[in-house]
């Protein structure tokens, strides 16, 4: 699994300025998600105060003095354990820290003291702690996550906040640490957390957070999976996918990642689960109403962001969903907003542009009716004039157009749009995969009606496939022969 390097994260701690904070939590969280847009990933996120800005150097020796200090019982202990906190942010000090005898117990002691200031103090420096890059410092906050479970469901939204990092940061651990918190009874606390707390969307943002961190791993398909599936927290996260204006869309963009972890987890026929609580009908929906609303000129990052996983559970859900189950809006609207967002991206983000003709391929792999849209809505032209594009956007276009070719019957309708005179520009390209794409949509065409053969010799075509017999690869020699000697014989000399 990919384990980046970590991302800080800005938390909303005080009212005058709280808009600051937001833009600023923004603009770090960018680098997280930008990687997160290839590959499933572990990250870290840390959770700073305004007061945080500036970085405080700390000698080792002065942790071992605010320790003993701390175990000393005074007024001035919660300025302690601020001091404590902020020398945490180095690894050294966390080093040193876990070392000392007694240093977990006193802090899992303040965590579930009677002074509120104190166990605020208390767990922003395990969320330091929880935010080392050495295992062995996260391990060793252990002991404390029972009462970090147990304080999901009460305390202040900024305590819960601070809980739900620190237990999303401990998960990339190793699997010893999952299954500790499995056994706390860490699902039903988010549940729990989620249901109670759906107004305040910088916690449900930090519940999508420690939820992706748990769906991913080599065990999540055996032992996290089932139990996030036999809870409510699908639905939960499906009636999450609902862009706040004011907020943004960080929750949004946090659940549908936990979906995309959960599908890609589950088994053969888990899936079903997913699709009657409606994460297909949602994700697509969502899709469809942003590809409405999306430009070639302008693109908003944070929407960007959105779409990646969208379009990846989309993708992933209509490839183990039986056509007759998919929502209306899928059939009517998506491809066009698939379209759009290709189109959209195809410069900018060449990746997700591939990722929606990607979907585009699911779609219209087994669905008369979805390839009929394409037909219909005249979307089949701006297709074709992507051939010649790169970045894997051709070959997965290729697909797509293999597919409506194999459905035999739009035959006069794509040699009507032009396929039959760009195939003979894609025969001569470079890319191997291009050239056998191309060899078999045109084996479905000459497969369905002799005419296309004659047409396609009018192009130009058939010296470009007398050429690719003799090419080095054996797999489009293979194929260029058997298209001319049944297929196009009679035009042979």
């Amino acid at each position: 699994m990919w384990r980046l390097s970590k991302v800080r994260h800005k938390a909303r701690l005080h009212d005058n300025s709280s808009e600051q904070l937001r833009l600023k939590r923004r603009e770090q969280e960018k680098a997280l998600r930008q990687a997160r847009k290839d590959r499933q990933l572990f990250s870290k996120r840390l959770l700073l105060n305004e007061d945080d800005e500036e970085e405080l150097y700390t000698e080792e020796q002065d942790v071992v003095k605010l320790f003993q200090h701390l175990q000393r019982c005074g007024p001035e202990k919660e300025a302690s354990l601020k001091h404590l906190r902020r020398a945490l942010r180095h690894p050294s000090a966390q080093n040193t820290f876990i070392k000392l005898e007694n240093s977990m117990h006193l802090l899992v002691g303040l965590l579930s003291g009677s002074s509120s200031e104190c166990r605020l103090q208390a767990v922003c420096c395990l969320h330091e702690l929880s935010h080392a890059p050495q295992s062995t410092v996260s391990a060793a906050i252990l002991p404390a996550s029972s009462y970090l479970l147990t304080y999901l469901s009460g305390q202040s939204s900024k305590f819960t906040e601070l809980c739900l990092y620190t237990l999303g940061n401990l998960c990339p651990e190793n699997d010893v640490i999952k299954e500790k918190l499995l056994s706390q009874g860490i699902i039903p606390a988010l549940v729990n957390c989620l249901e109670t707390q759906m107004h305040n969307l910088a916690l449900v943002e930090a519940v999508g957070f420690t939820l992706s961190q748990l769906l991913q791993g080599s065990k999540a398909a055996e032992k996290i999976a089932p139990i996030v599936l036999g809870s409510r927290l699908p639905l939960l996260l499906c009636s999450v996918l609902s862009p706040d204006p004011e907020f943004g869309l960080a929750p949004a963009i946090e659940c549908a990642w936990c979906l995309h972890y959960l599908i890609c987890s589950c088994a053969p026929g888990e899936c079903s689960i997913l699709l009657t609580q409606g994460a297909l009908s949602k994700c697509s929906s969502l899709l469809v109403s942003i590809g409405g609303t999306v430009g070639e000129e302008k693109t908003d990052e944070e929407l960007e962001l959105l779409v990646w996983p969208l379009l990846r559970c989309v993708g992933n859900l209509v490839s183990s969903c039986p056509v007759e189950l998919l929502p209306g809006e899928v059939h009517v609207c998506l491809p066009a907003a698939l379209c759009s967002l290709l189109h959209t991206y195809l410069k900018t983000q060449p990746a997700l542009a591939r990722e929606a003709a990607w979907v585009l391929n699911n779609l219209t792999a087994h669905s008369v009716d979805l390839c009929s849209t394409l037909v219909t809505c005249n979307l089949l032209p701006g297709l074709i004039q992507l051939l010649p594009f790169s970045h894997g956007i051709n070959t997965m276009i290729v697909r797509v157009l293999a597919n409506v070719a194999h459905k035999k019957k739009f035959y006069d309708q794509l040699v009507h749009v032009g396929l039959l005179p760009a195939l003979c520009a894609t025969l001569k390209m470079a890319d191997t995969e291009m050239v056998v794409l191309s060899l078999d949509v045109l084996y479905m065409l000459f497969d369905g009606n002799s005419k296309f053969g004659e047409e396609f010799v009018k192009q130009g075509g058939l010296s470009t496939l007398e050429a690719l017999q003799y090419n080095h690869e054996g797999d489009l020699r293979h194929r260029a022969l058997y298209l001319l000697e049944h297929r196009l014989e009679c035009y042979l000399s």
